[in-house]
């Protein structure tokens, strides 16, 4: 039988990782975009719930900024702190 403290501390640990995953901008990246897309974006930064992401070219800026009502729809589900997302043209490695 599992010792009280060793079973509070798995449900801490548990819990930090959902946490930290679900905040992570990163991670939630990979949930709302799809394989293709992602290789054409990168996380540039999170301030005051706009989420900035630098975009491959101004093609992919189109095509992604007319499907941004429902990545923001996505995120919101995940993470209700967001509130908009800023598309810009930059490097993507």
């Amino acid at each position: 039988m599992e010792a009280i403290k060793d079973t509070i501390q798995n449900v801490m640990q548990t819990w930090e990782k959902k946490k930290t995953s679900q905040h992570n901008p990163e991670v939630l990246l990979r949930k709302i975009f799809s394989a293709r897309e992602l290789k054409h974006i990168k996380f540039h930064y999170l301030r005051k719930g706009i989420l900035g992401i630098k975009v491959e070219s101004s093609s992919w800026l189109y095509h992604l900024s007319l499907k941004k009502e429902d990545f923001i729809q996505k995120l919101r589900q995940k993470t209700p702190e967001i509130k908009d997302i800023r598309f810009h043209i930059g490097e993507v490695n």
